[in-house]
């Protein structure tokens, strides 16, 4: 199965409080029901094990159950808005496609 791991930092200007408030409470319910989603997480970097400041403020998980159904369901409507959203507050996020070993 794959996994997408998507790394960001937030615009500037864009507060910890808006962000995370749009997490909980729009973007994690959304996306956790998609039936291409088995399971979505949002986390935020502590720092790096040993020391220092972590290169990415958060991290998203998203267990998919069907990449290719993921392709028609961020199509809705709804999921275009959570995009857009997102879009305006992540700086230059960076989406990675996994598969397990």
């Amino acid at each position: 199965m794959s996994k997408i791991v998507v790394l960001f930092n937030l615009k500037p200007g864009v507060s910890v409080a808006d962000y995370e408030k749009f997490a909980r409470e729009t973007d994690l319910p959304i996306v956790n029901r998609l039936p291409s989603v088995r399971s979505f997480e949002v986390l935020k970097s502590q720092g790096l094990l040993g020391g220092g400041t972590a290169p990415f403020q958060y991290i998203e998980i998203i267990d998919l159950n069907s990449l290719e159904q993921l392709g028609q369901d961020v199509s809705t409507e709804t999921m275009q808005k959570v995009a857009a959203t997102f879009q305006s507050m992540a700086d230059n996020p960076q989406f990675i496609v996994t598969e397990s070993l």
